[in-house]
């Protein structure tokens, strides 16, 4: 069942754009979508997360739902949770950033203690000088970035598998805005050195229209004075961004840098294929998107179709034209990726393929 039949069951498009009519077609998409298959693993996890509140919680709440028991810890007692709980799995988010260095020391001994381990890198590849230090101290090693994949297994990591990013659909839905959110473009996400190439070029385009673009180090741009009226700097959470991604006519994706030195620690310059968790986080929400291209986004969605992309700054600009002055196909398009995300891409399909792994 697509899109289509939701939207004739629904009484069909009229002109216009109606935010009452919008969250009346995603609730009956969501209506429309099958029940989860029964699915139960008679088994004890314990995972501890990276501080990622989106992608933690999201895993979190899957996980809660689909075994027997989920114990959720913190990286610094985790040797000791794991000797206290005696969990099936012990499995790690990223374990990066907030985890102290001599982590890796405790996973040891937690395998040790016949506890299975795994890892879900969620960073890759942007600190593959870090990541190949961790890698062969797990049993087992997913990541959702395809170019790892030999990466990891070259590095001795014996047990590597695909597994891509995904939404939680608690969090990230369609939902009624205040006139405070609405925009005609919005893109929120760190100011890295192609994403501020591309709105200085963008700048003189987007003067006359309502811009929101938030997030750090967005001093970078050079077009400041054209561009100083759109920009909201720092961090906006993820609970928020839920409201401009509702609120935007056109919400725009472009993934970061991978290469060394562009605020990465990319030692090994891995190239970057696969799709950001933005991507399904924007459309989750029945947003129109329109992202740059990873080569693994078409095996996630259809082009043309459920998502819109570009290559180049004038490629972008024709787009955000055309989809903001015909809003029929601005919600068709917004409206199949919701339909797709919701079926194929929420974390408790990541995580039944997860525990099917280990």
């Amino acid at each position: 069942m697509g899109y289509e039949a939701v939207a004739g069951e629904s009484g069909g498009y009229q002109q216009g754009y109606g935010e009452g009519y919008r969250l009346g077609v995603c609730e009956a998409i969501h209506q429309r979508l099958p029940g989860p298959e029964p699915y139960f693993r008679n088994m004890k996890v314990l995972f501890i997360p990276q501080g990622f509140q989106a992608i933690d919680q999201g895993v979190s709440a899957a996980l809660q739902s689909l075994v027997r028991e989920c114990t959720i810890g913190d990286a610094s007692p985790m040797l000791e949770l794991a000797k206290k709980e005696r969990p099936d799995l012990v499995l790690v988010l990223n374990g990066l950033h907030v985890f102290p260095e001599n982590h890796m020391d405790s996973v040891r001994q937690i395998r040790e203690m016949g506890i299975k381990t795994a890892v879900w890198f969620v960073d890759d590849p942007y600190f593959t000088q870090d990541t190949a230090l961790l890698c062969t101290g797990y049993d087992s090693v997913f990541t959702h970035e395809m170019s790892c994949i030999p990466f990891y297994r070259d590095l001795g990591a014996t047990n590597v598998h695909y597994l891509p990013l995904a939404v939680n659909p608690v969090m990230f839905k369609p939902q009624r805005c205040k006139p405070e959110h609405l925009y005609d473009v919005c893109f929120i996400g760190n100011a890295f050195w192609n994403r501020v190439a591309i709105f200085d070029e963008l700048a003189p385009f987007l003067n006359d229209k309502k811009v929101m673009i938030a997030g750090g180090f967005w001093e970078r741009l050079s077009q400041t004075r054209l561009l100083q009226r759109s920009v909201h700097m720092g961090f906006i959470p993820p609970e928020e961004t839920v409201h401009y991604y509702n609120g935007a006519k056109v919400v725009i994706n472009i993934h970061r840098p991978t290469q060394q030195g562009q605020d990465n620690r990319n030692s090994f310059q891995l190239h970057g294929e696969s799709i950001n968790p933005r991507t399904y986080e924007i459309s989750a929400c029945g947003a129109m998107q329109i992202t740059d291209i990873r080569s693994d986004l078409s095996r996630h969605y259809r082009p043309g179709y459920d998502i819109e992309t570009f290559e180049t700054v004038e490629e972008l600009k024709n787009k955000i034209t055309y989809y903001l002055t015909h809003e029929e196909e601005r919600l068709n398009m917004a409206c199949r990726s919701l339909w797709t995300t919701s079926q194929e891409h929420t974390f408790e399909s990541r995580m039944k393929s997860l525990l099917a792994y280990v």
